[in-house]
């Protein structure tokens, strides 16, 4: 994939002065934990000692993967995969959890089909990204072609370039593919060099035989694989459409120096190849929350991050950065908004 420049880090120079300020607020330093610290990531990505959070967005990008349409793959989900082409009209009848707490959120949503495995028409609410309907299966080869690939991640960058020109500084990514936690699997294996086992969880709701059969599965595909190790011939290999249009869409986001909110497992695998083909994108993450699915503390911990909410959740759509983002807002309200001791004349702590 053909990048535009090099995703350069913030500047860190001005760290000292974001500090002060939060430092000079009425209250003990660090009492506010880690909502200083977002904070402070906020303002050094927007260079700026009163960051502002503009037109915010969750980007949910919706593909199939093509092993659940392959009788040696169909056991790896405990739902068909016609439920993703379903929950995407759910989606677009408002009637999702992502609908219901983007909305609650003050956060705008947007639906991309990346390569359903269904043909939804025209329609005014759903962003056409379709590169094929699904991807190959795991069983015979790669998901996607090499060519593929490039195009969903080119598919996101220019989606995320429409929302940065429409001035969105700040991003949430999630998705719908049913079977795609077994992809986010395999590309936590890889990227990070957990055993396959350890990466695998039960993702729909298997039952202790279904699991089983998953790693099993998936410890098979994992054997197999000679291929490259790069970052693009890995996410060809065992990623999704969804999976690599995410990758695409943050890199783009990071270049255009947004907030990037971070949702669970199968976001943070496109996380994982994104970093890998450009490290620096790291420093414009806030990691939402720790999902329930096994894998996801696996992925958290090779980035050494510290995620916003524990709330046992597993049901993807972006709706981890969505109940995260109200604590985002508040970071930056703080910021800007909370008094200092001089405007509130209130004495400071006296130093031994």
């Amino acid at each position: 994939m053909k990048t535009e420049s090099r995703i350069e880090p913030p500047d860190f120079a001005l760290a000292p002065a974001i500090q002060d300020k939060l430092d000079g607020k009425t209250k003990p330093r660090g009492s506010l934990g880690r909502i200083e610290s977002v904070a402070l990531r906020i303002a050094l990505i927007q260079g700026s000692l009163t960051p502002r959070l503009c037109n915010p967005h969750v980007l949910v990008c919706a593909g199939d993967p093509g092993a659940l349409g392959d009788l040696r793959g169909h056991t790896l989900s405990a739902f068909p995969q016609a439920v993703t082409w379903q929950m995407v009209e759910n989606f677009l009848a408002e009637g999702a959890a992502i609908n219901v707490l983007a909305r609650e959120a003050g956060l705008r949503l947007t639906i991309a089909d990346a390569g359903v495995a269904h043909e939804f028409g025209r329609r005014d609410n759903l962003v056409d990204a379709k590169v094929a309907p699904g991807t190959a299966s795991w069983f015979d080869g790669p998901a996607m072609q090499r060519d593929q690939c490039v195009r969903a991640m080119t598919n996101g960058a220019a989606l995320v370039g429409q929302l940065a020109h429409d001035g969105c500084n700040i991003i949430g990514f999630g998705e719908m593919g049913i079977g795609n936690s077994a992809s986010a699997a395999l590309l936590t294996h890889v990227f990070t060099g957990t055993a396959i086992g350890d990466c695998v969880g039960r993702g729909t709701g298997l039952d202790d035989s279904g699991l089983a059969r998953k790693r099993a599965t998936l410890a098979g595909l994992a054997r197999a694989y000679t291929g490259e190790r790069d970052a693009l011939s890995l996410l060809s290999q065992f990623g999704g459409f969804e999976i690599a249009m995410i990758t695409g869409a943050m890199l783009a986001a990071a270049r255009a120096r947004m907030v990037l909110l971070i949702d669970g497992f199968i976001v943070t695998a496109a996380l994982l190849a994104a970093h890998a083909i450009e490290p620096a994108l790291l420093e414009y993450c806030i990691f939402s929350h720790c999902s329930q699915e096994r894998g996801h503390a696996i992925q958290l911990r090779h980035f050494d991050a510290a995620p916003l909410l524990d709330l046992d959740l597993r049901l993807g759509e972006g709706t981890g950065a969505a109940l995260a983002f109200p604590l985002v807002r508040s970071a930056v309200a703080m910021l800007n908004d909370m008094a200092s001791f001089e405007q509130a004349r209130i004495s400071r702590r006296e130093q031994p």
